[in-house]
């Protein structure tokens, strides 16, 4: 094992910060739009699923709309069906760390499955921190993000 190899990769670049915190914005945006109203829908009509059932459904109503949001600001730039190509091409990685990182956010101060505004901020800021590295790491190694 060559002890000597320097590894190369930069984190210490603004540029791409800047980029990764834009791509993790949007991201977020749209994540958190379908699973808020998710969880509200459930809270507001006192529909008797399970936490676990909530959640799970939030997360993927959650990553539904960020594709949506994706699309539709991708038509300002290429075609429909180049905009739903690039949309699902985005990292779930990214969308799924952050929507477990709302959600966690949401039963720890909340108990799970309900949304107030004071538990919105925490959960925002949860859902941007947590794959804000990873889309740092994504865009610098291979020139992408995680929403575009």
């Amino acid at each position: 094992m060559n002890t000597n190899i320097k590894n190369t990769f930069d984190w210490n670049c603004k540029h791409t910060w800047k980029q990764s915190a834009i791509n993790t914005k949007w991201c977020l945006i749209g994540c958190s739009f379908g699973d808020m109203m998710t969880i509200y829908y459930f809270q507001v009509n006192e529909i008797p699923w399970s936490m676990l059932s909530i959640m799970a459904l939030a997360m993927l109503n959650g990553i539904i709309s960020s594709i949506i949001l994706e699309t539709f600001i991708l038509l300002k730039q290429m075609k429909l069906m180049a905009a739903l190509k690039t949309a699902f091409g985005m990292s779930l990685i990214s969308m799924i760390s952050m929507e477990l990182a709302m959600n966690l956010t949401d039963i720890l101060i909340t108990g799970g499955a309900k949304i107030n505004l004071y538990v919105i901020p925490f959960m925002l800021v949860a859902g941007f921190l947590t794959p804000w590295p990873y889309n740092y790491w994504r865009l610098k190694k291979y020139g992408m993000g995680c929403c575009g």
